[in-house]
């Protein structure tokens, strides 16, 4: 960790009251704090935060005059730097999570994410949002969060940022992924996985849409989004459950012929 010590408080400027307003109430300022009540709200010396600033940790202060003002960003950066720190990464590796962290939020936004930007609800994906700290992220999979898997997650549309936390598109994803990760499968081998598994089932879903188009929405009277959305509703399970049946065929076919192989090699090594 930083050079913990004793740190004289308010380093940054006279002390003072942070500046204060209910947040969200109309006109009122967001949190601030002077460099030492930052430290101490975050329960570190100011040493250690004018360690954390001078390895580019932390996002730039608003300056007054002399005085620098942190607010609530700041406060999420260094709860989560020391949760990080606590579950053993190094100040080297939250720097390149950090940094990933900051180029993610000029990828697609949540609401994109999700499909949350359209006035057309379909109502296939019933999936619930997982809303996630960073710290919360690296415990569902015991430390297999890096730059590149978090590159990677963003890339394939499993997670979007917002504000400072990361949202999950689909809690099942979540917990399903982490599973395997706990089962021993590495978390880049899982994404790699998951990144072939989106381009497939897009086909599939391709597929079924142009069923749609071409043999249902045309008799459509109404192409209103309530009267389209009522149609796909009474689709919806009937599409899915051939999907979830010709899966669980194909998963018997495949795995069992991997099981056959692996017992056939296994024979042929014990015969030698």
């Amino acid at each position: 960790m930083g050079p913990d010590g004793p740190g004289r408080a308010g380093a940054d400027g006279p002390a003072g009251t942070a500046a204060t307003g209910a947040t969200g109430a109309p006109g009122a300022r967001k949190r601030e704090y002077r460099a030492h009540e930052l430290a101490e709200a975050a329960g570190i010396t100011t040493r250690t935060l004018r360690f954390y600033r001078e390895r580019k940790l932390l996002p730039p202060p608003r300056r007054e005059g002399r005085i620098a003002w942190y607010d609530e960003h700041h406060l999420a950066r260094l709860r989560s730097i020391t949760a990080l720190l606590a579950r053993g990464h190094t100040l080297g590796g939250i720097a390149d999570l950090l940094d990933a962290f900051e180029k993610g939020r000029d990828a697609r936004s949540a609401a994109e994410v999700m499909g949350l930007d359209t006035t057309l609800i379909t109502p296939f994906s019933q999936e619930t949002p997982v809303r996630l700290t960073p710290e919360e992220l690296a415990d569902y999979f015991q430390g297999e969060v890096t730059v590149d898997n978090l590159a990677a997650s963003l890339d394939i549309g499993y997670v979007a940022i917002d504000g400072d936390e990361f949202v999950h598109t689909s809690r099942r994803l979540l917990e399903g992924s982490a599973e395997l990760v706990a089962k021993g499968i590495p978390l880049a081998a899982v994404l790699e996985a998951g990144r072939e598994l989106r381009e497939r089932t897009d086909e599939i879903a391709a597929l079924f849409a142009r069923l749609f188009r071409t043999h249902l929405l045309p008799r459509q009277e109404a192409t209103d989004p309530a009267a389209l959305n009522e149609l796909l509703a009474r689709v919806a399970p009937v599409a899915k459950q051939v999907v979830e049946a010709e899966l669980g065929l194909a998963l018997d076919r495949r795995v069992r012929a991997e099981l056959e192989d692996l017992m056939g090699e296994s024979e042929s090594s014990s015969g030698e």
